[in-house]
């Protein structure tokens, strides 16, 4: 826990990591030892699975660890650990129900059951306690013992009690909750040290969705609102919420070439780093090929790219850029590019984020392309909070000095053309693909309508796509319907595909 300059005897609070990376960096490096901690969720959440990643976290730092189950069996629970991969060697797994409860000398029709039954589960939960000294504690669960209390007041003494022992023992403890009674979650996070809620929720297409989030923890400063998680082979993977402030570098104004100097006349320069710029226009008209040009000429000058590819296979983007004079396979080897098709269904939000910031931090890579928006908003739920996310993903990579180049397709091909979604707001710059028909062909159009650091062109160039990459040409005028979308060149200038061009 860091120290506060005003308040400079505020002691140093030892932690107990989960087990999970996310997590500890969401907690400011993990839990707070020797106190009571409530994880609730629905079932199928991951509490359980939290609840080995801690223990076995302990078993690695040579700690004692004891898992008490109410409401599983040991054989069960060494199922769900073979399951990831783990083996519960060194913990402790402690049945509080056996097939002896079964049995019917201990039947009696004197007293309640509940009144004998949960005395006989705290004692056990002592005793065993005491026996085997754990420093870490999993409780599984809270629910079993509320239906043996009956009453709230009961309940909450008896929780109350366990607190002030595992206290005394020197334990850190989870206690999982199915919450399968919401009137007691009040009382549950007041008694609690720190309370983590892992929800989960289903689509109408794809897998269910995970959030993590801390209520509550006492004492020391976390970080808030929802993460991203996913449960899989392995354990949970937890990714904490992107804050760009805090990933602010001082770097100098930088601008980099697109790697055809007819495209960065018409940008005032070319890629400035430290922004991102936005590829707009309807499909086929040279969107993803512009970004892989620019992405080349950056691996030449022997910097490092990520490409996110949400739209199409990785072997179709590379047929596709041999065709064009683009060969990435040399890059892919080294390892200097990475292309990571993902299916959008599949993965959250917060874990793309996460992967970028890998990318950025850890492979160091200096352009990042995400192809194409359309694909990645709308397979994911919440379009509100995906545009701030995406807000926060941006400005984090303008922070980190990144070139960022962003792909959006607009619905048409001709006539008139819109977009489902509007990104001119985060976008540091806007270049526009469009089509334009002139002496009887379809041809393309490139222009530049947005620069908040370039001075660059108001101009309309003709682009087109060959064997040696794409070709840029000189400023056309005498174009009619450029914001209608119906648009025409009767000019007098000579077009890339004129004669008189190829001559020059």
């Amino acid at each position: 826990m860091r120290r506060n300059a005003s308040t400079p005897d505020l002691p140093v609070q030892e932690r107990a990591s989960t087990g999970i990376a996310g997590l500890d960096d969401i907690l400011g490096g993990g839990l707070p030892t020797n106190h009571v901690y409530l994880v609730e969720g629905d079932p199928g959440a991951g509490k359980t699975t939290l609840g080995l990643q801690f223990l076995l976290q302990g078993v690695r730092q040579g700690e004692k660890g004891l898992y008490v189950t109410l409401s599983e069996t040991a054989s069960e629970l060494r199922t769900v650990a073979a399951s990831h991969g783990w083996s519960l060697e060194g913990i402790e797994l402690f049945e509080l129900v056996s097939s002896e409860g079964l049995s019917p000398d201990l039947e009696q029709s004197i007293l309640h059951p509940s009144q004998i039954e949960l005395g006989e589960t705290v004692r056990g939960v002592i005793a065993a306690v005491e026996r085997g000294q754990p420093d870490r504690v999993v409780f599984d669960s809270l629910s079993e013992m509320r239906l043996l209390a009956q009453d709230p007041l009961r309940y909450r003494r008896q929780v109350l009690a366990l607190k002030k022992f595992f206290g005394d023992q020197g334990c850190t403890v989870l206690l999982l909750d199915d919450r399968s009674s919401r009137d007691s979650d009040l009382q549950l996070h007041s008694i609690a040290h720190g309370v983590v809620s892992l929800e989960q929720s289903a689509d109408q297409y794809g897998p269910e969705r995970r959030r993590l989030r801390v209520y509550k923890m006492r004492g020391i400063k976390f970080r808030g609102g929802d993460h991203d998680f996913a449960l899989d082979t392995g354990g949970l993977s937890v990714f904490p919420r992107l804050v760009a402030a805090e990933h602010r570098l001082r770097t100098e104004f930088k601008i980099v070439s697109t790697g055809v100097p007819e495209l960065d006349a018409l940008m005032g320069g070319g890629l400035p780093c430290g922004s991102n710029t936005l590829f707009s226009g309807p499909s086929g008209v040279g969107k993803t090929t512009t970004a892989l040009t620019c992405v080349i000429s950056a691996l030449r000058r022997g910097e490092r790219a990520a490409y996110y590819l949400f739209d199409e296979g990785l072997s179709t983007l590379v047929v596709r850029g041999k065709a064009l004079g683009l060969d990435m396979s040399p890059f892919l080897e080294s390892g200097q590019l990475r292309v990571i098709a993902l299916d959008p269904a599949e993965v959250s939000a917060g874990e793309f984020a996460h992967m970028v910031r890998h990318a950025v931090e850890d492979d160091q890579a200096m352009i990042v392309v995400i192809d194409s928006l359309n694909a990645y908003l709308h397979a994911m739920p919440g379009g509100k909070y995906l545009m701030l996310q995406m807000h926060e993903l941006l400005t984090y990579l303008n922070h980190r000095n990144i070139v960022t180049i962003l792909i959006l397709g607009q619905h048409g091909m001709l006539g008139e053309i819109e977009s489902d979604i509007d990104m001119s707001y985060l976008a540091d710059a806007i270049l526009l693909f469009r089509f334009f028909e002139s002496r009887g062909k379809l041809l393309k159009a490139i222009s530049m309508v947005k620069s908040r650091t370039n001075r660059h062109e108001q101009t309309i160039r003709e682009f087109r796509m060959g064997p040696q990459g794409i070709e840029v040409g000189p400023e056309l005028t005498d174009f009619q319907g450029v914001l209608a979308g119906v648009t025409a060149y009767h000019g007098k200038l000579p077009l890339l595909g004129d004669s008189a061009a190829g001559a020059r």
